[in-house]
């Protein structure tokens, strides 16, 4: 499982030149992120090396901020990669509630940050299916 930090965001002129800021002068590196907003609010959901120094800085700083585990996994990077995965998941009848994807500086593999209602489950379907799964070093290391 990875750990990945969830920010609720105001959609107002710089919020997040400020929450990217504070990550940044933790020392923390950010790997993925991804942002979803409504007109007045967005979550900005991120991958970050160092989790919970990340969340205590937010907090630090009065960012509203959770820590939520998520499921990352290394598909080949070819037509239908991402789709065993999905299929996998889907199979073992496991709902998907959102998912993103990052580039790394490895060859050959896309990454995806998947969000499901039983993580355990998630791992046991992709594992069975051949799908990389990837730990929390493997993602913060990246």
């Amino acid at each position: 499982m990875i750990k990945q930090i969830s920010v609720f965001v105001e959609n107002k002129m710089g919020r997040m030149a400020e929450i990217t800021k504070t990550i940044g002068e933790a020392g923390v590196d950010i790997r993925a992120l991804s942002v979803a907003d409504t007109s007045d609010f967005g979550i900005l959901r991120l991958i970050v090396d160092r989790p919970e120094e990340a969340v205590e800085s937010l907090r630090k700083a009065g960012i509203t901020v959770t820590l939520t585990d998520v499921v990352a996994v290394g598909v080949d990077d070819i037509p239908g990669g991402l789709a065993s995965a999905i299929e996998a998941i889907s199979n073992a009848e496991i709902n998907i509630e959102y998912m993103y994807a990052f580039i790394s500086r490895t060859g050959g593999k896309a990454y995806v940050i998947l969000r499901v209602d039983n993580i355990e489950s998630a791992a046991t379907a992709l594992e069975q299916r051949g799908i990389q799964l990837l730990s929390g070093e493997e993602i913060y290391n990246m």
